[in-house]
Parts: structure tokens; sequence; C-alpha cells
């Protein structure tokens, strides 16, 4: 099973002249529907192979290029620990699956590129956040989105207390006690009991603050937000020695040790949210102030070509849009009032996987959240 991430719309970019399949479907968690949870995929998979042959793939090349999916069906391991949505990606050279926070509607697409557009919530520029959690037992850090929240490997990453202030020697005189995780060199991470410390104890916890900001930025990515959580007396001293420079400023306070993350997930969103919709708002105002001049569009055409060329900042997309049609060998666009068939692509779900590779941002609205009133609309940077 494989984990998405931004290095993957490469992999959504590639266009050759063979089929490629995308499959997406909810998947419940619970009762009579969980049931039948390899039932769809069944279904789904005959849907595939049938829009294969009506594009005159011979029966047994679409049961071959099929049969890794079929595999999952009657697979009971698969289908343990799944998420809201499942997301399928085939073609005669690869097969890619991915368990995704995004419950779909089911859908079928065979084109000669793979169809990104439903996963575009998981790539939204503010998705990604961190929490340090500061407990009296070890440190835990959390990678999260508005979706998922998962653990990162500390132990191999930040430096154990024990290791970084050798507290071993003081261990009579300051009453710590070690906790379960282990640090690069294999010693036991330790921390203090109690909430007030002294200015000795302080000093000491400050020298370990430093120790692990020294080392966070090789592991949090493209500045995503920090949220500190662990006991009050703890997160001003780590704010102390805090270099980062997109740590927020509310945290979430109270015993860390034993929380789970989904339930430091929780706590974290709500702070994060706000921080979260702010750079799409302000895109969106961004775009509304602009109207009428050459720094925005809702031309699909030159959304493509900007697109191609990084000129796009940030595109917006109506949840649902699709526009079918191909590009042409000279590089012209023709647009197609039909449905998928032949060698059409999904061009506003080209424009996404563009905007993106060149570092723009895009966003999945409602439709009565477009500011273009369009199905699709662009912010140039130029």
């Amino acid at each position: 099973m494989d984990r998405l991430t931004r290095e993957d719309l490469k992999f959504f970019a590639a266009d050759d002249s063979r089929w490629r399949i995308s499959l997406y479907m909810p998947v419940h968690k619970a009762g009579r529907e969980k049931e039948q949870n390899p039932i769809r995929l069944k279904n789904l998979v005959r849907r595939a192979e049938e829009g294969l042959e009506e594009r005159r793939m011979r029966s047994p090349e679409a049961e071959q290029m099929l049969r890794p999916a079929r595999k999952l069906v009657d697979d009971p391991l698969f289908w343990q620990n799944q998420s809201d949505g499942l997301a399928l990606f085939i073609s005669g050279d690869s097969f890619r699956c991915f368990r995704v926070p995004i419950h779909f509607q089911e859908l079928s697409v065979i084109s000669t590129r793979f169809h990104f557009t439903p996963l575009l919530p998981l790539f939204e520029d503010e998705g990604r956040f961190y929490i340090l959690a500061l407990s009296q037992n070890m440190i835990r850090l959390l990678e999260a989105t508005k979706h998922t929240v998962d653990e990162v490997d500390v132990e191999s990453l930040l430096p154990a207390l024990g290791e970084a202030l050798q507290f071993d020697r003081f261990e009579k005189q300051l009453q710590f006690h070690t906790g379960t995780s282990t640090g690069r060199s294999g010693g036991r991470a330790a921390m203090y009991h109690g909430h007030d410390p002294s200015d000795e104890e302080k000093g000491r916890l400050l020298r370990w603050f430093h120790r692990i900001d020294d080392d966070l930025p090789g592991i949090l990515r493209g500045g995503s937000p920090l949220v500190l959580a662990g006991v009050e007396y703890l997160l001003p001293l780590y704010r102390e020695a805090n270099s980062y420079p997109s740590l927020v400023e509310e945290g979430i306070p109270g015993n860390a040790d034993g929380a789970r993350p989904e339930e430091l997930h929780s706590k974290a969103l709500a702070i994060i949210e706000p921080i979260m919709t702010k750079s799409r708002e302000e895109a969106i105002a961004k775009f509304s102030g602009l109207s009428g001049t050459g720094k925005v569009s809702a031309d699909l055409d030159q959304i493509l070509e900007g697109a191609d060329h990084g000129r796009v900042e940030v595109l917006f997309v109506a949840e649902g849009a699709w526009k079918w049609g191909r590009i042409a060998p000279d590089g012209s666009i023709v647009k197609s009032e039909g449905t998928e068939g032949g060698a059409e692509e999904d061009l506003i779900n080209l424009a996404a996987v563009r905007t993106l590779l060149n570092g723009g941002s895009a966003y999945a609205l409602q439709r009565d959240r477009m500011p273009c009133g369009e199905e699709v609309c662009a912010l140039y940077r130029y």
C-alpha cells in the first residue's frame, strides 16, 4: 500500500498512448456496508474492464492489466485498517493503491493520464502541520493534515534527553524517571516529575530544548505550522529555545503522555484550522480584487498554458467539474462537449497537476464559492 506524497504529482502528470485507469471508491468501516466493500471493488474493476473492451482492447490483455486490482478483492488482510477512501491507479507497467482520508464517490476513469482531482484536498498548500508533544516520559512528533495524523520516528531523529544532557549523573539529586523511548545511542529518554522545576532544572531543560530545536528544521517540511503540546511549565521553556519561524502561538496544555494521536490531532486542528483557511480566503479575496485585469482568468486554454509555464499562482476548481478534450501534437487544445472517450482527458485535471508541479496552489471549492462563477479560474503570478 503506497503513501501519497507531493512527489507523486509526477506520476499523475505522465502521459503516453497507453490506457491508464483511475478507480475511486468509498470505504465503509462498520456493519453491512463494510461487508460490501470487496463487492464494490469487484464491480468497479468490472466496469473498468468493460471500458477497456469498448476501447478495443482484447479481453485477455484487459484481464491481465486488471489482475493486481482483482487480487485485492478476496484478500482479507488488504481490507484491514482501511481509511475513508480507496484510490487505485493501473497501467500496463504500474499498479498503485492508496488508502486516503476522503470519502469518494465511486468513479472509474480511463484516459491517457491518471485522474487526480478527487485527491486535490490532500494537496492544498495549507494542509500539513506538526504537533510536538512534550511529556514526562518522551518526546513525540506527529505529522498531520486536516484528515490524517501519523507518528514520526523521533527515536532516530531527535536527541534523547539522557544523551543530550547526561542526566544519569544527576539521578539522585533531580529525581527523574526513565521513559520507554530510546535515543540515537540507545540511551533511554528521561524527564522530571513535578510541575515547578528549579532554576537549575530549567537551565538543563533549555539546553535540551535547544538541541531539539537544532534538529527540527531538518525534519519539518516546507515551513509547516508547529503546535506544542505538554504540561504548562514546559511550553514557555520550549518557546524560549525555539527558532522555528512557524511555531504557533497557542499550544495544547496538559500531560501529553499516553494521549492518542487522534486526540492530539483533534485539539491541534481546532488551533490550526483558522490558520489553514487564511491563505485560501486571502487568495479568493485577491482574485476578486484583481477581477478584470490580466492577473486573473477563467479561460481554460489560457490557464493550461499558464500552468505549464509556471504562471499560475493559485488555481480554483469547482468540486466535481470536468472538461474533456485533448492536447494536439502542436500543443493546441482541442475541447470536447462530450464525455470521456478516445484519447481525450479531463483538462481541468491537467491544469491542477501542472499548477502543483510548478509550485502553485490549488483549491477545490464548492461551486457557489468559486470567485469567478465558472468551473475553473486562476490567479497569475505575473
